[in-house]
């Protein structure tokens, strides 16, 4: 996975509620784990802004309801700094929920802005967002 060009805080942990931002069928996911994530022994797992993440869906079309899928944080509430020196935040957690392993998107489009670094580590999200902030 391609490294992103900010130092990002993690701001989102296992347990946390997201919104799904894509066109896919969820509105409501729950993060259930971090991929690719390495850490200390006995620290919990938390992802931060373009980190692929696996998500259960809670809310949305009932056939949808309950699955698990992988996902990649579009938005973050917790600030974090680029290398310019501004701070980013968004003023929701969302993700936009993937269809395979290799980072093709499950919807068509998605809603409000995604950040500039989703758009350096999977450029196939950011094709089909509206908005790169």
């Amino acid at each position: 996975m391609k490294a992103i060009s900010a130092k990002a805080t993690r701001g989102l942990n296992i347990g946390s509620y997201l919104i799904a931002a894509d066109n896919s069928g969820a509105k409501m996911v729950k993060i259930v784990s971090i991929k690719r994530w390495k850490g200390r022994k006995g620290r919990q797992a938390c992802a931060k802004i373009a980190d692929l993440v696996k998500v259960s869906i809670k809310k949305g079309v009932p056939d949808m309801k309950g699955k698990v899928f992988d996902a990649v944080v579009i938005r973050q509430r917790k600030p974090y700094r680029r290398l310019n020196g501004e701070r980013i935040a968004f003023e929701d957690n969302a993700v936009a929920i993937l269809k395979d392993e290799k980072g093709n998107p499950k919807g068509t489009q998605i809603k409000g802005p995604i950040a500039r670094e989703v758009m350096e580590r999977w450029p196939s999200v950011a094709k089909i967002a509206s908005i790169v902030y």
